[in-house]
């Protein structure tokens, strides 16, 4: 049994003792490298004196307090919002590229291909700037229609990723598209695209911080107003270390999140194969007698 552990297979080569041994020697010195350059960052911390008290201490007071956690909720907000609009109008551009009418599935082609090229940013100052709308409901408006655009690709690609088989049953039974697409397509289709869901949503909850470019209060732009002031020695590096674990923290979250559902869809009974019982001393084969 060894040795087969080392033969080809039909995708590459199963690596030797030599390789595996490279491989390892490979993944210790990349590791040592990170190490290295970890402890070389702290020393810097160190020696520019980031870790005194002077520079920490504003963090103590309430007024700092409040104020990043107002950003923190302002941001949470922003991500909500967008979130929620985000999917409801991925919804609608997949439904409309999906379409059955031409001009629809044309408009909404248009419209997708239109946002998912455009820059996020430039479409938070045109709402913001040309369209004078007020800062939150301009990082929304863009956040909205980028997302929202990906968003619909993730669902038209979903719904056509269920075999042909089922809609073509589905119709002969006598169901309508409309009927077809909620009870047999959908379904099947949601839980495939769960993780791709979660991961845009990942990408939403980070773009939340351009907001601080159109002077929305959300949580990097508290971070900004405490390391500018001077009367605090522009803490500067310390409003980083605070604020960059947490905006990692919420994104490794969603991103566990979405690896939690894979994972849990590939457990779901209903997506593992069924056991078939294994023959029975005595079992004749067809035409056998």
């Amino acid at each position: 049994m060894k040795a087969l552990s080392h033969e080809s297979t039909a995708l590459y080569d199963v690596p030797g003792p030599k390789t595996e041994r490279r491989h390892k020697l490979y993944g210790l010195l990349s590791t040592l490298v990170l190490l290295a350059l970890v402890g070389w960052l702290v020393y810097l911390l160190f020696d520019t004196d980031q870790f005194t008290a002077a520079k920490w201490t504003p963090f103590e007071y309430k007024g700092i307090q409040e104020l990043l956690l107002k950003g923190l909720g302002n941001t949470l907000k922003a991500f909500a919002v967008s979130a929620v609009l985000a999917l409801a109008l991925g919804c609608l551009l997949a439904m409309g590229r999906l379409s059955e009418h031409r001009p629809v599935r044309w408009v909404a082609t248009l419209l997708v291909e239109f946002f998912r090229a455009m820059p996020v940013l430039v479409m938070i100052f045109f709402v913001f700037v040309a369209l004078k709308v007020q800062p939150l409901p301009a990082l929304v408006t863009g956040l909205t229609l980028y997302n929202g655009s990906v968003l619909a690709e993730v669902f038209r690609s979903g719904v056509n990723s269920v075999e042909r088989g089922q809609r073509e049953a589905a119709y002969a039974l006598g169901m309508r598209k409309t009927q077809v697409m909620t009870h047999v397509l959908v379904p099947q289709a949601v839980r495939a695209m769960l993780p791709a869901i979660i991961s845009q949503l990942v990408v939403a909850l980070k773009d939340t911080s351009l907001g601080y470019l159109i002077t929305y209060e959300e949580f990097l732009h508290a971070g900004k107003l405490i390391a500018s002031n001077l009367d605090y020695d522009l803490p500067f590096i310390p409003v980083v270390l605070v604020i960059s674990p947490i905006y990692i923290g919420m994104c490794m979250l969603l991103s566990w999140f979405a690896q939690w559902v894979s994972k849990r869809q590939r457990r779901n009974p209903k997506t593992e194969a069924a056991d078939v019982a294994s023959a029975e001393p005595g079992t004749l084969l067809p035409g056998r007698q």
